[in-house]
């Protein structure tokens, strides 16, 4: 049976590799924004990128959330 501190773990870990894979997206298409000409094409990167900002944002929040979870279960079962 696993603990609730475990589980919380795992969670945490889910979300750092959701975070990292927008951090690369994000670093992807602000090099693509650099190499483009086309003005529709900017907006469109444009667009993605502050898109995932925000998820970016979210994904951070969650991920501290996350973090004073498994800090006070971890005090709680093993203290």
């Amino acid at each position: 049976m696993q603990s609730r501190f475990d589980q919380l773990v795992r969670e945490q870990l889910a979300t750092m590799e959701k975070l990292l894979f927008i951090q690369g997206e994000m670093e992807r298409c602000q090099q693509l924004q650099t190499l483009l000409q086309d003005d529709e094409m900017i907006q469109e990167v444009e667009s993605q990128i502050s898109e995932m900002r925000q998820q970016l944002h979210n994904i951070q929040k969650t991920f501290e959330r996350q973090t004073e979870e498994v800090i006070k279960t971890y005090q709680l079962e093993h203290i």
